[in-house]
């Protein structure tokens, strides 16, 4: 690794050097695009065969609902991809029960979009509510840490809060709007394992102030016990999906009124200022460049398109402007606060202690006993 090598961007994909331990072919191809063509790729259907894949899988989740109230749960957030997985999954029959994680940070449109979605299709609802203190406290120890991992409170919690429902209600699917085309390239000094309770409990226990009594945590203990044990399934209908003629946007409009909440994940202001502003400014990290070249993989976009958007910043200065106090508050943070936490050096999840080496050790061995779930996870 070497913070300080001289900028590069891949030669077939928009990765580059904001990933400090990013790698280069002779080709001048990163490791990213690479493995994810190689690795990764495969697993996504398209086509007839798609549809084929996709038809298996509603019936899997169909036989597994046999005998109950649902036969899933669909993980909502307003957003364009999990609106979608929820009308299209409606659409074919399936029973669903719709649950979103209340972080407190949900946008305008988000919530209408989650209010109008239900009650169009007429989808049972449970929301998962956060305690905000020890959210607010976790949150403000990752940006402390100055660590680009900004959100994984938040990452920590979405599936914390779809396996409590779904062992409460004995629902053994839990379906997940996470798709390869458009999310399976994402490096880890970008965001790193989530379910690292080591690093997020030193993370906390270093910069916060108040005890997690009742955060949600999600290791791989957890997703071990709920896997194995209560037989619970993550599956990923939208890697089998081919967009409708009109887009995803324009279709949601169509059905309910859906209405736009920007980039992809910015239904979340939260989520809109981290990726598009702080991660930006801070560590040169541009969300989009992930998102387009996995399109770029897929070919859903060009490198040249991609080059030419990437020109322009991620965010809009007066809009940032207008967000910086309302985050700061909401944070218990002044905006000089803020700023100052903006200075500070970057870190990265190797500053400070993980089980890095010990949880990919373990995903090694549950590959190796029990092979590759049968629809690749993103």
């Amino acid at each position: 690794m070497n913070r300080n090598a001289a900028y590069r961007q891949c030669s077939r994909c928009v990765m580059d050097t904001s990933d400090p331990v990013i790698t280069f072919d002779s080709d001048g191809f990163c490791n990213h695009c690479t493995e994810y063509l190689a690795v990764r790729a495969p697993h996504r259907g398209a086509g007839k065969d798609g549809q084929e894949q996709l038809e298996r899988l509603l019936d899997e989740i169909r036989n597994a609902g046999k005998g109950k109230d649902y036969d899933c749960i669909v993980g909502v957030s307003g957003g364009v991809d999990s609106s979608y997985v929820a009308c299209l999954l409606h659409n074919y029959g399936l029973r669903l029960l719709a649950v979103h994680m209340d972080n407190g940070w949900d946008s305008e449109e988000s919530v209408s979009n989650i209010r109008n979605l239900t009650g169009e299709l007429g989808i049972d609802y449970q929301s998962y509510v956060l305690d905000w203190e020890e959210f607010r406290d976790l949150q403000v120890s990752f940006l402390k840490a100055s660590v680009p991992e900004a959100e994984t409170p938040t990452d920590v919690a979405i599936p914390a809060a779809l396996h409590h429902f779904a062992a409460k209600l004995s629902i053994e699917m839990i379906v997940s709007a996470g798709n390869l085309s458009t999310e399976g390239i994402l490096p880890k000094s970008w965001h790193y394992n989530a379910k690292d309770t080591t690093y997020l409990k030193h993370i906390h226990s270093k910069f916060g102030t108040t005890k997690l009594k009742k955060f949600p945590t999600f290791d791989f203990k957890q997703e071990a016990y709920f896997k194995l044990v209560k037989g619970i399934r993550v599956v990923y209908p939208m890697n089998y999906i081919e967009p409708p003629p009109e887009g995803l946007i324009g279709y949601l409009r169509n059905n309910f009124g859906y209405r736009p909440t920007g980039e992809k994940h910015h239904e979340s202001r939260y989520t809109r200022f981290i990726q598009s502003f702080y991660l930006f400014e801070k560590f040169g990290i541009d969300y989009r460049r992930a998102k387009m070249s996995s399109e770029i993989c897929n070919g859903l976009t060009t490198r040249e398109i991609a080059v030419e958007r990437l020109r322009s910043k991620p965010y809009d200065s007066d809009v940032i402007e207008q967000e910086k106090p309302y985050v700061a508050k909401k944070l218990r943070l002044s905006v000089d606060e803020l700023e100052e936490i903006i200075k500070l050096p970057p870190k990265y999840f190797w500053d400070y202690p993980n089980d890095d080496k010990k949880l990919n050790f373990v995903y090694a061995v549950y590959r190796r006993l029990f092979g590759k779930d049968r629809l690749a996870s993103v």
